[in-house]
């Protein structure tokens, strides 16, 4: 008898369930690609990808590397999951789902182990069977590989690195996979996050320079891995997810700043018609591209822009695999099958924090006065006054609606400390 598995108000049988592929950027801009309306980045094989599936306007991640995946991985905001600090007590999507019966792999950057060899808080340990790549950045412009819990050797040839990841994807996908089981491949790529660089083969070929040379290799390198997907026979019944940590690293002032560059460079991408970059609590911080395809399940060609977040990642895996997500803890993510499958436009989320600086509630977002943000993302032209933006008239966050809407925004902050104190 085949077991039925529970998605929303849709039923699975075990034969139905998806691999699950999770192509991870870094430090990628909201408007990168030419399908987000970059004009300049040659972006074929991801714009095809769009046409094939959904593509997603108000998706959310963190607005820095190591608390957006500690968010991925476990459905919780990072100051209960403690992003580079995740400690071994979290539990991952990926522990979860492996009890099911997938077979898990990670590939690339870790960053929740505070960039250490840590056993029990690498990912063997946290749901992965297999594993190779970095625990952590690449800001001195070299990176330590590791291969399981062994260390795998160093290189400083960072344009070598989306290639790299690319090859061990499609390594297990034709020589390491375990063809009676479902997989997670979760593939976490180190570019665009600096030091960038391209290899020799599109390095000086794009019209969007160094960064744009990085955004046309990852295209074309994810073109690959969605092609031996194809050959593999594994199109049809493979859910791929791609988006990226948080937005990009936009700002001027550190333009000379970041050492192991070529002169004159700019190595951060595009934020559209978003305000602010990486580490901000505006929306280029933390709204960044998302694209889903699933042939014959998830709608192609649509766009869409309900709230949806990395966030919602375990929960709707859950109903897709059959497991349970955890009861003894907080989950702040929820389960989104129903609009991934087109059967509900809205979805099931309706609000989002900002670091517990501010809070979105359907279109209107909240900002605290005087909210933290990191140091090279400060907007230094902002006032040190509470803010509230409608978003779907004000994109851009340029009309502070605060004064003209008091009794809004103490619903905002009660919602807010809300879901904070929440246990």
């Amino acid at each position: 008898m085949a077991l039925l598995v529970f998605m929303g108000m849709a039923r699975l049988s075990a034969a139905d369930r998806p691999n699950i592929l999770i192509i991870f950027t870094d430090d990628q801009g909201y408007a990168d690609l030419a399908c987000y309306g970059n004009k300049k980045n040659q972006t074929p094989r991801m714009d095809q990808l769009a046409k094939e599936g959904t593509r997603f306007t108000s998706f959310y991640a963190q607005s820095v590397c190591g608390p957006s995946r500690s968010a991925l991985l476990t459905g919780r905001y990072p100051f209960r999951s403690k992003g580079w600090g995740m400690p071994a007590s979290e539990i991952t999507f990926a522990e979860l789902i492996r009890k099911t019966g997938y077979q898990t792999a990670c590939i690339g950057k870790w960053d929740v182990s505070n960039r250490k060899p840590i056993i029990d808080r690498m990912p063997n340990a946290q749901g992965f069977d297999y594993y190779f790549g970095t625990l952590g950045a690449n800001d001195g412009g070299g990176v330590a590989f590791h291969k399981d819990n062994e260390p795998a050797g160093k290189t400083r040839d960072m344009g070598s690195l989306t290639r790299l990841y690319t090859d061990k994807a499609i390594d297990f996908l034709e020589n390491r996979r375990d063809r009676e089981k479902p997989f997670v491949l979760y593939i976490a790529h180190t570019m665009m996050h600096t030091i960038i660089d391209a290899s020799k083969r599109f390095r000086g070929k794009s019209a969007g320079g160094l960064y744009g040379d990085v955004v046309e290799e990852f295209d074309f390198e994810t073109g690959r891995l969605l092609d031996a997907l194809d050959k593999q026979g594994l199109r049809d019944n493979t859910l791929v997810i791609y988006t990226s940590d948080n937005g990009p690293w936009n700002q001027p002032a550190y333009t000379n700043k970041k050492k192991g560059h070529p002169k004159g460079s700019v190595f951060w991408g595009e934020a559209g018609p978003l305000r602010n970059g990486k580490g901000s609590c505006y929306e280029a911080g933390v709204r960044v591209p998302c694209i889903v395809r699933w042939p014959g399940k998830v709608p192609s060609g649509r766009v869409s822009d309900a709230i949806f977040s990395t966030l919602d990642f375990m929960p709707t895996f859950a109903g897709l695999a059959g497991f349970k997500v955890p009861d003894d803890r907080v989950i702040d993510g929820v389960d989104q099958a129903q609009l991934l499958l087109g059967k509900d436009s809205q979805g099931a989320r309706q609000t989002f924090l900002y670091r517990n600086n501010g809070i979105r509630r359907g279109k209107w977002k909240y900002l605290k006065a005087k909210h933290n943000v990191y140091g090279y993302a400060r907007d230094r032209k902002r006032a040190e006054v509470e803010e509230l933006y409608d978003l779907d008239a004000d994109i851009g966050e340029t009309k502070n609606l605060a004064a003209d809407n008091p009794e809004l925004i103490a619903e905002l902050k009660q919602l807010m400390e809300k879901i904070s104190i929440r246990k």
